[in-house]
């Protein structure tokens, strides 16, 4: 079921920028052999709206077949074609287990009586092997009304008739039934930012399957959930920007405006609801936000590199790592101000409380230790090695278990709390920064902007259960029932 490979292609995945000046960006950006941010970063939707055409999962009849697309294009009620661009091109059951991404594109708002595609080749394997097909010399229509809004996107589902494409035995000519998805149960639904797309992807946690895209201004990074208030909120780095979103409608219906160059990034939500906490990674500030008025209560500073923020279960604290100062800054929240500054080892990135809330564990990814920190008494009560390069962690609050992942291993590395060493190794998906769990189906949710992959693995089995294409730069994710 997970057995498709991808190429893996170089992209700027650390979810979060040093803050240091614009040419030592430059200059990282270059050594590291990706290409400089904004050119991978496409303009937010201003006059157009956009297209996502998901395949379903092949049927089991179509084993044999293999086939190749030259193009897909929407087709307009003039009978104009706008072509969209290609995210597959050789298609068969094996590339096709699961729903894939297809195709996207912008289009003019309006209506819409279809999709067209042409055929370049089609193969079908017998018992002497496989054997060409013949095709149709011209464009396949497929009959579909739709609409396009502007500033909004509508996600088309694309199903293979296999019976009625191969016809006599040496015919191919694809026949498609195509749909709209309709949205998940509440307590269904998940969301994964995209900051490359500028978008939000809205998903079945059931189905593992893309039900509908949410546009958004200019680099959509984190994402956390009011599950009570059916409110999400979203932090845009490149709009200096704090969008929220109406659970229900899955529409934007409100924003905060930041201070010119913020650079929101990670976000943590007190756990009644009422604050935001945002980190701004240019400013090297912390902003304190009230939900309810969507005001900015008090502005926080935090040292150099602050890569992400983590709430205490209570609400009362919160603690930043600030990677390149090597520091954790530690807020009263309700006062608005710092308790104190610790020293760390070198680069913390990200920490987690365990069930009980008595022990922080705070990885580092260029130190081979792992540091536990009392938050009573704000020292480090214990050291464990566990080697380099940890990206991203995440504790099981029911079973206090660890999860890590160390860049560039496809792993996930599962730590006994008691011995903090590790028991189980479960393989996953390289270039994992961001895991978060679904305590409703008891599954680990790993992001992957690598591989442009959202991949869930089943806590009991230790083995993926579903892989979902979630774009160029996935970078976060949240669901309801999250814990």
């Amino acid at each position: 079921m997970i057995g498709d490979h991808r190429l893996l292609r170089c992209s700027c995945s650390h979810r979060f920028l040093p803050t240091i000046t614009a040419i030592t960006a430059l200059l990282s950006l270059l050594l590291s052999g990706c290409a400089a941010l904004p050119s991978m970063i496409k303009p937010p939707l201003e006059d157009e709206g956009e297209v996502f055409v998901y395949l379903q999962p092949f049927p089991v009849d179509a084993e044999r077949l293999r086939f190749t697309v030259e193009h897909l294009s929407a087709v307009g009620r003039d009978g104009r074609e706008f072509p969209l661009a290609l995210s597959l091109e050789e298609l068969s059951r094996g590339a096709v287990r699961r729903q894939r991404l297809f195709a996207s594109g912008r289009l003019p708002p309006g209506q819409y009586t279809g999709l067209s595609t042409t055929v370049k080749q089609a193969l079908l394997t017998g018992e002497k092997g496989e054997a060409a097909l013949l095709t149709p010399e011209g464009p396949v229509k497929m009959d579909f009304s739709f609409e396009v809004q502007q500033k909004r996107a509508v996600v088309l589902a694309l199903s293979l008739k296999y019976a009625e494409s191969v016809q006599s035995g040496f015919r191919f000519s694809p026949v498609f039934s195509l749909s709209i998805p309709s949205r998940p149960l509440s307590g269904l639904t998940g969301y994964a930012t995209n900051r490359n797309d500028d978008n939000i992807m809205v998903f079945d946690k059931k189905s593992g399957e893309v039900a509908a895209v949410i546009p958004t201004g200019r680099g959509p990074e984190a994402i956390v959930l009011d599950q009570k208030a059916g409110r999400a909120y979203v932090s845009l780095s490149g709009e200096n920007e704090i969008d929220v979103i109406d659970v229900a409608s899955g529409s934007i219906i409100n924003s905060m405006h930041l201070n010119a160059n913020d650079e929101p990034h990670d976000l943590a939500l007190t756990p009644d609801g009422r604050v935001l906490l945002v980190v701004n990674t240019y400013s090297r500030t912390l902003s304190i936000i009230d939900t309810r008025a969507l005001v900015e209560l008090g502005r926080i500073p935090l040292g150099e590199g602050p890569r992400s923020v983590l709430t205490d279960s209570f609400g009362k604290r919160a603690y930043v790592f600030n990677e390149l100062s090597n520091t954790i800054t530690v807020i009263d929240i309700a006062n608005r101000a710092t308790v104190v500054t610790l020293s760390t080892d070198n680069g913390p990135t990200q920490g987690q409380f365990n069930r009980k809330g008595d022990k922080l564990y705070v990885i580092f990814e260029k130190n081979p230790y792992l540091s536990v920190i009392d938050p009573s008494s704000l020292s480090i009560v214990r050291k464990v090695f566990v080697g380099p390069g940890l990206s991203s962690i995440k504790v099981d609050t029911v079973t206090d278990m660890l999860y890590v992942n160390r860049n560039p291993e496809a792993v996930v590395e599962m730590y006994d709390p008691f011995t903090l060493i590790p028991g189980a190794y479960i393989q996953a998906v390289s270039g994992i920064v961001y895991m978060t769990i679904d305590g409703v189906e008891n599954s680990l949710y790993l992001v992957s902007p690598e591989t442009g992959m959202l991949m869930t693995i089943n806590l009991i089995s230790k083995k993926a259960s579903t892989i979902i294409d979630a774009g160029e730069n996935p970078t976060w994710v949240t669901m309801m029932g999250e814990r």
